[in-house]
């Protein structure tokens, strides 16, 4: 070989040798630094407590006897930080009943008492995947918290100890202005009643879809459609198609006028042996003033004998009234007219409710219900609360009394 090229070949071969190193040294330092980035997002998350301690007694007219409950309920999380727009949560919950079990859990036997559903257990409550390396958009897969609007479909019922959670794929956009589209396919509803109890979970095959548009001054509009397909209990299925309109205008000083307005129709789906077209109407009016605040309200679910206008994935406890009469809707459907006023004194936040339930179909008034809670807030993160319900029957099941008593700590 001529000296020269033996100069060039050396040259080249010293050039190759120095750009593999350095390749290898840039290969070692990438990796290092991903690799410092996902312990980042791993161990620099956030994590989460709940802890109530709760006391719930039931006074039914009827031949049960009056069940009492005192029970602690804690729930710790995990949320990671975010690596390349994927982060994940982990979270668990746990039960225990104190003093003995004077009441039917559900799960523990006890039929011989009124029901109070929070029975021991212990459960992941929230388990998911997400990715938001997408514009504008976050991806859930998993076990996850899911509610919408305010929760007469879609709820956590996150009043019960053992809250209901999804496992689902959900994806909520907001590419569009003033607009936040959540779809999602459930394919299994973890309910209170916990692991434990025979209908424990709903497994199902169920897609969701939900609009939100709140680009106008006077309210937001919503259009949704639940298509609720019931592995185990195709009674339930149902498709229910939907438009709510809620808002609130200034009109006087500090006065602010309320009002809401929706209107759904559900039919039978899927695998439902029953033929249906029925209907859901609520209409909501009222003012607050800064001090307080008043609410006049109908809520209608159309029934026709046979079959009624279900929402068995809601957060029911919220809806008509807290003795918690009508988790399901009567074969004759329900009329629920209401008054409500809340008020903050001293600190304490004062609520009421007064309802007054009647037959869709046909004449029969089935019962009234007084509802009143006082919530003290401690600090950021502790409080106290107290709340008493009474239900008095006409044509419908039992006069029923309802008190609780807790406290609750966040972090």
């Amino acid at each position: 070989m001529h000296p020269k090229q033996m100069i060039t070949h050396s040259r080249f071969g010293s050039t190759w040798r120095i750009a593999g190193g350095a390749l290898i040294a840039a290969s070692l330092t990438t990796s290092a630094a991903a690799d410092d980035d996902f312990t980042a997002a791993l161990v620099g998350g956030k994590t989460s407590a709940d802890i109530r301690l709760r006391y719930e007694g039931v006074n039914q007219d009827n031949a049960l006897k009056d069940a009492g409950a005192t029970t602690v309920r804690a729930r710790l999380g995990y949320q990671t930080g975010e690596f390349h727009g994927f982060g994940a949560v982990l979270e668990a919950e746990h039960l225990t009943a104190l003093g003995g079990e004077e009441y039917n859990s559900t799960t523990n036997g006890k039929s011989a008492y009124s029901v109070i559903a929070d029975p021991a257990f212990t459960e992941i409550n929230q388990a998911y995947l997400s990715y938001s390396g997408i514009a504008d958009t976050v991806l859930k897969y998993g076990r996850q918290r899911l509610a919408l609007d305010n929760h007469r479909f879609i709820g956590n019922v996150g009043w019960r100890q053992n809250e209901q959670t999804y496992d689902a794929f959900t994806v909520v956009n907001r590419s569009l202005a003033q607009t936040t589209v959540t779809a999602g396919y459930i394919y299994n509803v973890n309910r209170v009643f916990s692991d434990e109890s025979p209908v424990g979970n709903f497994s199902m095959n169920s897609p969701i879809f939900n609009i939100k548009y709140d680009g106008w001054r006077a309210g937001t509009l919503v259009g949704y459609a639940y298509l609720l397909d019931f592995d185990d209990q195709p009674t339930n299925s149902t498709r229910t198609f939907g438009l709510r309109f809620a808002g609130g205008t200034p009109f006087v000083g500090d006065w602010k006028a309320l009002y809401t307005l929706e209107y759904a129709s559900q039919s039978d789906y899927r695998g439902n042996p029953a033929d249906f077209d029925l209907n859901y109407y609520l209409a909501e009016g009222g003012f607050n003033t800064g001090r307080f605040t008043v609410k006049l309200g109908y809520e209608l679910m159309s029934g026709n004998g046979s079959n009624s206008f279900q929402t068995p994935l809601a957060t029911l406890h919220a809806m008509n009234g807290w003795t918690d009469q009508f988790l399901a809707t009567p074969p004759d459907g329900l009329m629920d007219a209401y008054i409500s006023a809340s008020k903050d004194v001293a600190g304490i936040k004062l609520s009421g409710i007064y309802h007054d339930f009647r037959a869709d179909n046909g004449n029969a008034r089935y019962g009234t219900e007084w509802d009143l809670v006082a919530i003290k807030p401690i600090g950021e993160h502790y409080s106290l609360g107290v709340k008493f319900a009474a239900y008095r029957a006409k044509d419908f099941s039992v006069d029923t009394d309802k008190l609780w008593l807790w406290t609750e700590a966040r972090f």
